[in-house]
């Protein structure tokens, strides 16, 4: 399984029914799980984004389905960073 930090702004759809937000939530947690993958936290933040989460999958092609099912609800867009732990890094780097 690899992570990936999920970087994610409300689109104005979003905001406007900001207050279905945590059902959204649970609905994403549900999808992540049909794909094989977890939904394993959100992060309520300011600045730059307005969420921060962490999913993990079994691999690059069910991360992307899942960004694309959640983009395609209209209540969020986002930026994807594929997460390496502190293992592959070593490695990694180790490699150089």
């Amino acid at each position: 399984m690899s992570k990936y930090i999920l970087l994610l702004n409300w689109t104005e759809q979003g905001i406007k029914t900001i207050k279905e937000s945590a059902n959204r939530y649970d609905a994403a947690k549900e999808v992540a799980r049909s794909l094989g993958c977890t939904l394993e936290s959100i992060h309520l933040t300011f600045g730059a984004y307005d969420l921060v989460g962490m999913l993990d999958a079994p691999n690059d092609e069910a991360a992307a389905t899942f960004n694309l099912r959640l983009a395609s609800g209209g209540a969020v867009r986002g930026t994807t960073l594929k997460a390496f732990p502190e293992a592959d890094y070593r490695k990694i780097i180790g490699a150089l």
